[in-house]
C-alpha cells in the first residue's frame, strides 16, 4: 500500500501497550505520518489546535472523556475509531466516522481504514467551492476566498472575527471560531499563525523565525508585519517546504 499524498494523523488510546502497537503499525505504512500519540484525552484537547494533522484514530472507552467526546471536538477531521468493543459501532457511524476498527488490529485492517480516510480527504479537496456564506454584522454575505488577505479576532468581541479584504476593506464575521473558519477555508491557501490571526499565503513576502512581512501596505506605505506564534511555526514552515 502506498498513499498518494502524505497523510498526518494523531492517535489517542489511554492504554500504553495498545497505543504503542497502533503507532508501530502506522509507521509501517508508507506515506502515513504520526504527528502525536496521546494517552490522555485531556492533553489532546489542550494541544491539538497547535498541531498540523489530517485525521485522528481514537479509542472509545477512556476515563474522564470518551472517544465520542473527543470526536465531537474534532468534528472537522475524519475520525477512525479503534476499540475492543463492538457495541459502539452504530453510534460511531451515526456521527459519520470513517471507519470502526476492532482490537486487536492487524496491519491489513489498518491499511483498509487509511484508504477510506484518503478517499474522504480527496473528495473534500475536489469539492472545494471558491466562496462561502457567512453571518456578518451587515447580514448574510458571500466571501470569495481569493478576496481574503487575513483574519483577526475582533477587538470588541473575541467571538467575532474581522476579515481584511484585498483593496483595503474589511467585514466583521459574527460568532465564528478559528477552527470553524479553518475547516471552511482552502487548506492550501490559508494558515493560522497565532492565537489571534489567520493569513492567506498569498500575502507572505518574507519571513523570519518570528516575523512575517506581508506584501500589503499600511496607510504610511510600510509593509504590514505579523508575529509568528511559537506553537504555529512548524505548520507554517511546512507550507513552504
Amino acid at each position: 500500500m502506498r498513499i498518494e499524498k502524505v497523510l498526518k494523523c494523531i492517535l489517542l488510546d489511554d492504554e500504553l501497550p495498545s497505543l504503542r502497537f497502533l503507532k508501530m503499525l502506522c509507521e509501517q505504512i508508507p506515506g502515513l505520518e504520526v504527528v502525536r500519540a496521546f494517552n490522555d484525552p485531556c492533553v489532546l484537547l489542550n494541544e491539538y489546535k497547535s498541531l498540523d494533522f489530517d485525521f485522528c484514530i481514537l479509542d472509545i472507552e477512556m476515563p474522564q472523556l470518551n472517544g465520542f467526546d473527543i470526536a465531537k471536538e474534532l468534528e472537522n477531521y475524519p475520525i477512525v475509531f479503534s476499540t475492543a468493543y463492538k457495541q459502539y459501532a452504530s453510534d460511531a457511524f451515526d456521527i459519520n466516522a470513517v471507519d470502526y476498527m476492532r482490537k486487536p488490529i492487524s496491519l491489513s485492517r489498518l491499511q483498509q481504514a487509511i484508504l477510506k480516510v484518503e478517499q474522504v480527504i480527496n473528495n473534500r479537496q475536489t469539492d472545494i467551492s471558491p466562496f462561502a456564506q457567512f453571518n456578518t454584522n451587515k447580514g448574510k454575505a458571500i466571501l470569495y476566498f481569493n478576496q481574503i488577505d487575513y483574519i483577526q479576532i475582533a477587538e470588541v468581541d473575541s467571538r467575532d472575527k474581522t476579515v481584511f479584504l484585498s483593496g483595503g476593506s474589511s467585514i466583521l464575521l459574527k460568532n465564528i471560531s478559528f477552527d470553524k473558519l479553518l475547516s471552511i477555508l482552502p487548506e492550501q491557501d490559508f494558515i493560522r499563525i497565532s492565537k489571534k490571526e489567520i493569513i492567506a499565503l498569498k500575502i507572505v513576502k518574507f519571513f523570519s523565525a518570528d516575523i512575517i512581512t506581508s506584501n500589503i501596505l499600511d496607510e504610511q506605505e510600510s509593509a504590514i508585519l505579523f508575529s509568528l506564534g511559537e506553537s504555529y511555526k512548524k505548520s507554517f514552515l511546512e507550507k513552504f517546504v
